[in-house]
């Protein structure tokens, strides 16, 4: 259990360090990323990103 939390740890790491590295090269604004106002704070939630980035994580770890 305590493995699972770290790895989960150090992903949310290198995804908030990555995060404006992939936002220079397009991601976070591909259609399909959602991003509205709500109760005056701006939300994002980006599902298109998301399913990239799996899908090519996923086929490194395939090839791996």
């Amino acid at each position: 259990m305590i493995r699972w939390m770290i790895v989960v740890f150090l992903a949310l790491v290198l995804i908030s360090w990555f995060s404006p590295v992939l936002q220079k090269l397009g991601f976070g604004r591909l259609p399909g990323d959602l991003r509205f106002k709500l109760f005056g704070r701006e939300m994002f939630i980006p599902l298109t990103s998301t399913i990239l980035l799996s899908m090519a994580a996923a086929a490194i770890a395939k090839f791996l």
